[in-house]
């Protein structure tokens, strides 16, 4: 089996990019990778596609629409990879495993959706396909609905109001996001606004309100996924040190939606491949499709007992400045949820981070990081250990 590490990579602006279609925007980003790794297009074995769709967009099938803008790929294998908000980490896990088989030297790897085309409405429909159809599709409020009726809902009951931790988790992410100079809303809104309802700032499902949910993004990221000793520049070098998937049940009504316990057995693999512990890591990029997710994250990371998310953040654990910064990038919160384009997303940002190439988002340590991308409410989830060079 071959090592792998990350060698180089590229991300778009997020946000609502009208002015450039969906095939242009993965043009751009495939070429700037690519050069970002030192290689000419020739030199990559094999793409890796993550694309959700679902209906945000007529065309289908992409994995050959690259060939169009960069014709020195055409025959290379293509494919694209699909897992709900974790196909950016579908498809990078396609690429490891060409790598480590032997089929690839170099796996480019490239997640884009173009959202913005539908109304919000729409929009929240496409993503109630990540859901149980069959029990879960006439939820009210679309897809948030999901995470306000029925995740943060339980969660309330159980361990009582958190929406002071759901503000500050809001707050804290807008802040980071500032830096960030890829986020789709560079604003530090602070933890009044996002603690009251208001005319801009309403509820949207249950107790979350606006600011407790990612928002509606176009836009396009790609990695580079190289055998470790093919790296042709030593400066970007990021290694895979460990990586995890565990799918649990799509129906919340098969098991407990607040425990998450997918997300924690993927930790819980990811970390002990490595040997290492939580308190070994200098930052994680986690998912934070919506304030409830990040809090329960917290415990299925091993942050906090169930119930007790809200320490985390509350006492500063996970701001820039804490024991463990999470989403020092703006996380979805901030940066944008561009469906396929998340997973690939959160690697650029954690590789940015560990080889010091992270502009006024470097953290003043950054050594190894853990990523966690979640496809549905806790249903298929991913984490990468990555260390630097």
């Amino acid at each position: 089996m071959s090592k792998a590490s990350i060698s180089g990579w590229a991300h778009s602006k997020f946000g609502k990019l009208d002015a450039i279609d969906s095939e242009t925007l993965l043009a751009e980003v495939a070429r700037e990778a690519i050069s970002h790794a030192g290689l000419e297009p020739e030199e990559i074995d094999s793409i890796h596609i993550g694309h959700f769709n679902g209906g945000f967009l007529y065309q289908d099938f992409p994995s050959s629409l690259v060939f169009n803008a960069i014709p020195e790929l055409r025959f290379k294998p293509a494919v694209r990879l699909e897992n709900a908000c974790a196909t950016g980490s579908a498809a990078i896990h396609s690429g490891l495993d060409a790598i480590g088989a032997g089929r690839s030297r170099h796996a480019l790897v490239i997640g884009y959706e173009k959202m913005t085309e539908l109304s919000t409405p729409e929009v929240g429909k496409v993503l109630l396909k990540c859901s149980y159809a069959r029990e879960e599709a006439d939820v009210s409020g679309g897809f948030a609905g999901i995470f306000g009726n029925i995740i943060a809902h339980h969660y309330f009951e159980r361990y009582g109001d958190n929406r002071d931790a759901l503000a500050a988790i809001a707050a804290k992410n807008h802040k980071n996001g500032v830096s960030n100079p890829y986020a789709h809303l560079r604003k530090d809104l602070g933890f009044d606004f996002c603690r009251q309802e208001s005319a801009k700032n309403p509820l949207v499902a249950g107790q979350l309100k606006r600011s407790d949910c990612s928002m509606v993004s176009d836009g396009a990221a790609a990695i580079v996924i190289s055998r470790s000793d093919q790296v042709p520049n030593q400066q970007n070098k990021v290694d895979f040190m460990a990586t995890s998937q565990v799918n649990d049940y799509l129906p919340l009504g098969k098991r407990d939606p607040i425990e998450f316990m997918g997300a924690r057995l993927a930790w819980q693999k990811a970390l002990a491949d490595t040997g290492m512990r939580l308190s070994d890591l200098s930052f994680v990029e986690t998912h934070d499709c919506f304030t409830i997710a990040e809090l329960i994250e917290y415990e299925a990371m091993g942050l906090a007992k169930p119930g007790e998310g809200a320490r985390v953040i509350l006492d500063g654990i996970s701001h820039k400045d804490g024991r463990l910064p999470v989403n020092p990038s703006g996380g979805l919160k901030s940066k944008g949820h561009p469906i396929g384009a998340t997973g690939v997303s959160m690697h650029v940002m954690a590789a940015m981070q560990l080889s010091g190439q992270a502009g006024q988002m470097q953290l003043n340590r950054a050594d190894t990081a853990g990523v966690f991308n979640m496809g549905g409410a806790a249903v298929a989830n991913y984490v990468s250990i990555l260390r630097k060079n």
